[in-house]
């Protein structure tokens, strides 16, 4: 059997819509916009279970908890993508190219911006986890078969120890109705997503304007200069 590890106190640390099962298992499956029998796949083997439905702080929760588990050695992602977020893209993107400057590198979700996790979390996750992608699958059969399957080559428990992230509900991207956290709508999403580039777009264009600005005085004061010199050169020639 392969070594296991205990996970953090209190796993999962990180409240949200999924259920938990067995700690010692090496699969998360993370359901996206779908919502499956997700307690049925737990018992069926898997360590976690539920939806993903938020680029940002969905997969800040998703990752906090697996990387608080050090068992959890696959990210079985299922179900269908969101619109508008494009939580799965996010997290494979995430995984592969990882975050510079907040943003996710490689998202085309609207608001892949990560708040709570550094770089230390992040490498965690890339080493600890393999991202198996089957999404648009629905079938809970079909992910229960590919539970069993990647039980079956479970590697063990990841070296290090549980890495403890905490988890603030005040990210951006979701609006709070009765106290829950949800997603924006995909409408939403992408008009928020246009003024962020929008905005990007005019702090970029004044950047242009002061360097314009700098180049344009440069060039008048070199002129002033080389004018007084010539100035300077002709007096005292006629001097001489």
């Amino acid at each position: 059997m392969a070594d296991k590890k205990s996970p953090a106190s209190g796993w999962p640390l990180i409240k949200g819509d999924f259920h938990s099962g067995d700690a010692n298992s090496p699969v998360a499956v993370i359901t996206m916009g779908s919502h499956l029998d997700e307690q049925g796949i737990c018992d069926a083997g898997a360590a976690l279970c539920g939806s993903c439905k938020t680029e940002n702080l969905g997969l800040e929760k998703v990752i906090a908890n697996v990387i608080a588990n050090p068992n959890i050695r696959f990210a079985l992602l299922v179900g269908t993508e969101v619109k508008g977020h494009l939580s799965a893209q996010t997290l494979v993107a995430l995984h592969k190219n990882g975050v510079k400057d907040g943003r996710v590198v490689g998202a085309e979700g609207a608001i892949p911006f990560i708040e709570n996790l550094n770089d230390t979390h992040i490498k965690r996750f890339q080493e600890q986890v393999e991202i198996v992608n089957i999404m648009e699958t629905e079938d809970v059969g079909a992910v229960k078969a590919k539970i069993n399957e990647l039980k079956a080559k479970d590697p063990g428990a990841f070296a290090a120890d549980p890495m403890v992230v905490e988890v603030k509900e005040a990210a951006g991207g979701a609006e709070e109705a009765g106290g829950e956290v949800r997603p924006l709508s995909g409408e939403m999403a992408l008009i928020t997503a246009r003024m962020k580039v929008i905005e990007k777009m005019v702090t970029d264009i004044g950047y242009r304007d002061k360097f314009a600005a700098g180049v344009y005085a440069g060039k008048i004061e070199g002129l002033m200069i080389g004018l007084i010199v010539s100035f300077a050169l002709v007096g005292f020639l006629m001097l001489g």
